[in-house]
């Protein structure tokens, strides 16, 4: 799963033959894909030269429909975000001058996760289209994302389907010397002479620790700066409830300022009508008349 490792078996010209295999078994179209072409060939120099080069496989069938194909070691909460950036960028590139919508081709992209990301759901595999979830009218075939989170992948039988043979060997193959009785297929024993290589050559295994040490520093930054920002969220949630409390207390003290007035000019108008009320008995009194009769 060490992406110097994965592209090393899918992205290589010589392994052409185990991407398509591994297309076929992810993806199940309905006619298998015959023929494909990668259009960024693994090449051990990017490794060498940079350390934290993302690294993922592209490749076009003989539709000329684009595939996508990225391991992920770690998994972030904005890579959803980025699955659909990378999907799109992948898609509208197809566009160069000269070119309209009609020529538009699929965009399949394939992300094999080393940790889990959609804890809602107990499925390994996840297939996401464009189409109306309600009424269930597809809006394009153009857009395919798969998803497929190997911490949930369990084998439940010793017949293994092309998928779960894939999913076995990149769930387990680090930690095996020979492929087990189930996989013993051309292509998963070509997969496993790959792997060798890493494990038997000075320069590849210093290659994959390089990578992986690398992936690992990288994984931890991005941990720490989304902890971080998490931190800054919750410190401007409680500095804007801060905010609000003191807004709230402003206005509980016009309210209680406001009453304050109503109540001073009530007993201003109880006042003034006490005395209009004296006045008015004394001009009772002045014209001979009881105000205290009944009569």
């Amino acid at each position: 799963m060490v992406d110097c490792v994965f592209k090393a078996i899918l992205g290589a010209p010589e392994n052409i033959n185990l991407t398509l295999n591994f297309l076929n078994a992810i993806i199940k179209p309905g006619i298998p894909i015959k023929q494909i072409e990668i259009q960024n060939p693994y090449n051990e120099k990017e490794f060498l030269s940079d350390k934290l080069t993302i690294v993922d496989i592209k490749a076009k069938d003989e539709q000329n429909n684009s595939y996508q194909i990225e391991v992920q070691l770690a998994v972030f909460s904005y890579l959803p975000e980025r699955m659909l950036y990378t999907w799109s960028d992948i898609y509208q590139s197809q566009l160069t001058s000269g070119k309209n919508f009609k020529e538009l081709k699929p965009v399949v992209s394939i992300w094999l996760l080393g940790d889990t990301l959609l804890n809602q759901s107990a499925e390994f595999h996840h297939h996401f289209q464009i189409y109306d979830s309600v009424k269930k009218v597809p809006l394009s075939d153009h857009c395919s994302i798969h998803l497929i989170e190997l911490p949930k992948w369990q084998q439940k039988s010793d017949t293994l389907n092309n998928e779960d043979e894939w999913l076995y060997f990149f769930q387990n193959a680090k930690n095996w010397d020979q492929l087990p009785n189930q996989l013993n297929t051309p292509e998963m024993r070509q997969a496993m002479e790959v792997l060798s290589m890493f494990s038997e050559k000075e320069n590849e295994y210093h290659r994959y620790q390089s990578r992986r040490i690398a992936l690992i520093e990288e994984a931890t930054k991005k941990q720490l700066f989304e902890e971080a920002e998490q931190k800054l969220i919750k410190v401007a949630k409680i500095e804007q409830e801060n905010k609000q409390v003191k807004e709230n207390l402003k206005q509980v003290k016009e309210e209680n300022k406001q009453a304050l007035k109503e109540k001073e000019q009530a007993q201003k108008e109880r006042k003034q009508a006490l005395e209009e009320k004296e006045r008015l008995i004394i001009l009772l009194k002045n014209a001979g008349i009881d105000p205290n009769s009944s009569t």
